[in-house]
């Protein structure tokens, strides 16, 4: 054991667990990135969450937190403290009157919706996959694809957050509203959030349909009834066949009703498509070809359509490795975004006014294309990527990493799209792997960065929940605004020879001021820290 770590251990409660381990190897879903923290904790209690923010401020070392690690890039990598909160995922109360839930911030969404159904409550609303932890969902700004819903984080009416000098803080809109709203899209940077409130609904099921259409029939419905006659909507677009797959969902009464069974839906399915696409990693011409087969053995036909439960029937499969890059645009640009990088894909270069050479690019995965309106819900977060005013459409373009390989389009490809992303007016959703935004285009991107700045630099003055990946994106280059005492920086990355990257970093700032963290906080926030210090039942407030 480190022997600093070993004296501050023996400084404080023995009574309170430390349950920590230095074998872990942490990775992302998709396996792009890895990094092997110093530790890996694991608290079990409010306690053992101080305890671990207390010796990290002693002993110099940044903290981590994690759920799933289904965000691509590398937010979550670390060489310093990293914390999990899967023993940390209790529901702690739920009103089924007043349909209100609090829980710890460690509980996985898939679980927490078991718990609802049994109850007879549902989230309104849910992403792609149900497997992040409702903090983690949160944190990166998670939605699905409604136009009658927002971010998942529409749905928290309150916070616990333990801060830097080991406090534990609540806030929500109607105490703290500044913490509040930095703390809605956090990206890990303010603190631990340790408990959500949450408004929920009652349980339903959903009717979904499932139908083949073209992109021109797509565009022509765009400004009609495309994404406001059903609850749910979502189309993929697959550019060399020019044709979308269309899925709408509503609320409904009906019995369940399973999906037709295909043999390529199955395993067998699942292989051969795997297969397929790790052959065009090598020929990448076949893909257009592929494109073609999945369509015709997956999609054609009559379609299809199902009743299941909301909390299962929103999902998708996410099938393979992936590098997804997704942006928020507002949505009457789509037909002009879309044709333009269909126009491009096929080398129609005046259609598509890119600058970019897309010769030799091929493609194999679909455009991903989704709706959301958080423009008219109060308090919104400092760092919401959607439509500031009016509704967004979500375009994400995924390319599946077959075996864990890199696609060798996808460079010039993410050049591409970022770039006609920009020229639309967007935004990048902050958990994807977005490569060409700089820091002064954030600045421009998001006019209330500056505030959220200022609310994660009062909260965390020492910079321990700071990583690059903050640098980079939030924060600007040293010379620009000096680095945090804590704050990681990376050292080094390898490639991987199994796929991905290997990310090395260490802590490297200046000298901790000569208040300390703890100490500094308490003068500067003492009276407003004590003020909403943990309330013993915050699901009150709201009833």
């Amino acid at each position: 054991m480190d022997p600093i770590l070993s004296r501050e251990l023996s400084r404080v409660d023995p009574h309170v667990p430390f349950r920590s381990s230095r074998a872990h190897r942490h990775h992302t879903w998709a396996r792009t990135w890895h990094s092997r923290p110093e530790l890996y904790i694991q608290p079990e209690s409010i306690e053992e969450i101080q305890k671990i923010i207390t010796l990290a401020r002693k002993c110099h070392r940044r903290l981590v937190t994690v759920g799933s690690g289904h965000s691509p890039s590398d937010l979550t990598c670390t060489s310093s403290w990293m914390v999990n909160l899967d023993k940390y995922s209790k529901v702690l109360s739920m009103d089924t009157g007043s349909r209100i839930v609090t829980v710890q911030a460690g509980l996985r969404i898939r679980d927490l919706c078991a718990v609802l159904r049994d109850n007879g409550l549902a989230l309104p609303n849910l992403g792609s996959i149900n497997e992040q932890s409702i903090a983690g969902a949160m944190a990166t700004g998670t939605h699905g694809s409604s136009l009658r819903h927002g971010l998942m984080s529409q749905s928290v009416l309150g916070l616990k957050i333990t801060l830097a000098n080991g406090r534990s803080v609540s806030c929500s809109a109607e105490q703290n509203l500044d913490l509040f709203r930095a703390a809605l899209v956090s990206l890990g940077a303010l603190g631990i959030v340790t408990e959500v409130t949450l408004k929920v609904v009652p349980d339903f099921n959903i009717e979904w349909e499932q139908h083949l259409r073209s992109q021109d029939v797509i565009l022509s419905d765009w400004t009609q009834d495309l994404w406001t006659k059903h609850e749910f909507t979502r189309v993929w677009l697959f550019p060399y066949m020019k044709q979308c797959v269309l899925w709408t969902a509503d609320q409904t009464h009906k019995p369940h009703r399973a999906p037709k069974s295909s043999w390529f839906s199955g395993r067998l399915g699942y292989h051969i498509y795997h297969l397929l696409l790790y052959v065009g990693q090598y020929v990448p011409r076949m893909l257009p070809a592929i494109e073609k087969f999945v369509i015709s053995v997956q999609y054609g036909g009559a379609g299809t359509s199902a009743v299941e439960e909301g909390r299962t029937g929103l999902l998708m499969n996410c099938m393979y490795s992936q590098l997804v890059n997704e942006w928020a645009v507002p949505l009457h640009r789509g037909p002009e975004a879309l044709t333009r990088l269909s126009a491009w894909l096929h080398g129609d270069n005046e259609t598509a006014a890119i600058p970019y050479d897309s010769r030799g690019i091929w493609v194999h995965a679909p455009i991903e294309v989704r709706v959301t309106d958080s423009s008219n819900h109060q308090p919104r977060a400092y760092l919401d990527n959607t439509m500031p005013d009016g509704p967004s459409l979500l375009l994400n373009a995924t390319l599946y990493r077959p075996y864990d390989a890199d696609p060798p389009c996808h460079v010039r490809y993410y050049e591409a799209f970022e770039w006609l992303m920009k020229e639309m007016g967007g935004r990048p959703h902050w958990a994807k792997n977005f490569h060409s935004v700089s820091v002064e285009e954030f600045q421009t991107m998001y006019p209330e960065l500056p505030e959220y700045l200022r609310v994660r630099n009062e909260f965390d003055p020492e910079g321990m929940f700071l990583g690059d990946w903050h640098r980079r994106h939030l924060l600007g280059h040293e010379s620009d605004s000096q680095p945090f005492p804590l704050e990681e920086h990376e050292l080094k990355t390898e490639a991987r020879v199994a796929g991905g990257y290997m990310w090395h970093g260490e802590v490297v700032g200046r000298a901790m001021s000569p208040q300390n963290s703890e100490e500094s906080f308490d003068m500067v926030h003492g009276a407003e820290a004590e003020k909403s210090a943990i309330l013993d039942d915050t699901s009150s407030m709201w009833r």
